[in-house]
């Protein structure tokens, strides 16, 4: 059976703050996206790690690092966030 890490990411934007689940493919996915469409740093995400993936300590570093990289891209669309972006933070369902 294969199993898989799905991120907590913590998100805040102005006063909302709320929490998305994702797999680390669906940030891969999301991230290549951006590459193409808004010309985002390709070193932007942190790379896929292969050996320990699954290690508790590795888990938490691998999501602070996924946070800081949500963080980043909001600051680099402070007035209007890519649809795929607020999509992926769900952001219908948080902010009016």
């Amino acid at each position: 059976s294969s199993s898989f890490q799905v991120y907590i990411i913590q998100v805040s934007v102005g006063n909302h703050q709320w929490t998305v689940k994702h797999r680390y493919s669906d940030f891969h996915d999301l991230h290549e996206k951006l590459v193409s469409e808004k010309k985002i740093d390709k070193n932007l995400l942190p790379p896929k790690k292969i050996i320990g993936k699954n290690s508790k300590s590795l888990v938490e570093k691998r999501q602070k690092e996924l946070e800081i990289y949500l963080q980043t891209l909001l600051l680099k669309f402070p007035v209007t966030v890519p649809k795929v972006l607020s999509h992926f933070l769900h952001f219908h369902l948080y902010v009016s």
